[in-house]
């Protein structure tokens, strides 16, 4: 596909290179193919980049979600508190253990937890907070820190768009009870599918290796009822080469949302709030006028673009009342962002070319300021 002004230039671009390829080969070569040598060398690797912190691989970022809520013993009756703008997923984990989400709204800059908003719909009922680190930006959480800290309550990071991410310092995965990742191959790093659990507390860990692995610790002699969640040594190997790769393209994506943030005046750009380091998973704009009219746009230029997330999770069908109503989430910040975003190629394969073609597209499409 190309574009008026040349080739197309695509949202997302995964890495599959050479050192990914023969990693695989290495280990299929060897037969120890799961749960093997290849994960614990990952695990302990990935621990670098939050603070130290026992670190679990499972076989998705949902997993991670899924299995952490599980190891923390919530379940039906129990609420958390999660934003509605962000992939269903974060929900999804909650509704699979027979918990209730919480929905709360957004920042509009961050376009991640607001913690008044937090602080305002915790009940009696209320186990856990997961705040969204969404697009790569650290939501703030030296606020839900103290509102955890405040009410007894968990804190479940879903940092699967953040690797790398940190406020004030502090990696994401790090503040809470546990971090998740996801290693989805559109992520800012990949293990083909995959993810990982961060957690300073060692019982907890070890409830989670347990429970990935049919409640075994030792072959047949079973502790707990778990399921399988393992990440395959495969996965793990191309793991271990994405995150030595992982500083670098961090860095070139933080110099092409720079470049971005420099040339284009037709839309809003993608604030950072102090002391965040955003790794920019997406290059998320709002558009001033019609969206709609401006995605056909850059895509007749040849520039990819999506829209993260379209519909709100309180509005989408499995989070629906019986009565198929949304429910009495008053969200004025998630709607106005679902109405506005588009997200804009932003990856590491970007050329200096690519980035003067994609601004100059949003200029064209957003019209003058």
């Amino acid at each position: 596909m190309s574009g008026l002004n040349g080739d197309f230039i695509p949202p997302a671009k995964p890495v599959i290179g050479e050192a990914e390829i023969e990693a695989a080969v290495r280990v299929l070569r060897s037969g120890l193919v799961v749960q093997g040598p290849e994960v614990k060398a990952f695990e302990e690797e990935f621990a670098e980049l939050v603070s130290g912190r026992h670190c679990v691989a499972v076989n998705s970022g949902t997993s991670a979600l899924q299995l952490t809520l599980m190891a923390l013993g919530f379940g039906p009756g129990d609420q958390v508190i999660v934003p509605s703008f962000s992939f269903a997923a974060s929900a999804n984990s909650i509704r699979l253990v027979g918990a209730e989400p919480v929905f709360v709204d957004i920042e509009p800059g961050s376009f991640c937890l607001d913690p008044a908003a937090v602080a305002a719909a915790v009940t009696p009922r209320t186990v856990a907070i997961m705040p969204v680190h969404l697009y790569g930006h650290p939501a703030a959480m030296g606020k839900i820190m103290e509102i955890a800290e405040r009410h007894g309550l968990a804190v479940v990071e879903d940092a699967a768009q953040a690797h790398g991410a940190s406020l004030n310092g502090q990696p994401v995965g790090a503040f809470g009870t546990a971090g998740c990742f996801s290693f989805y191959p559109t992520k800012n790093m990949h293990s083909l599918e995959g993810g990982m659990i961060s957690t300073a507390d060692a019982e907890l860990a070890r409830t989670l290796r347990l429970l990935r692995n049919q409640g075994m610790e030792q072959r047949y002699a079973n502790e707990i009822v778990g399921a399988n969640m393992r990440m395959t040594d495969v996965a793990a190997a191309i793991g271990r080469v994405q995150l030595r790769q992982l500083p670098d393209w961090t860095a070139q994506r933080q110099a092409n949302a720079k470049a971005l943030d420099s040339k284009i005046t037709s839309m809003v750009i993608p604030p950072v709030a102090d002391g965040a380091s955003h790794v920019y998973h997406q290059y998320t704009v709002r558009v001033r006028g019609d969206r709609g009219a401006a995605q056909k746009r850059l895509t007749e230029l040849g520039i990819g673009n999506a829209v993260y997330y379209p519909t709100p999770i309180h509005r989408l069908k499995p989070f629906l009342t019986e009565e198929g109503t949304p429910g009495p989430w008053e969200l004025p910040e998630t709607e106005r962002a679902a109405a506005e975003v588009i997200s804009l190629p932003v990856h590491p394969s970007l050329s200096q070319a690519d980035l003067e073609r994609i601004a100059d597209g949003v200029n064209l499409a957003g019209g003058a300021r």
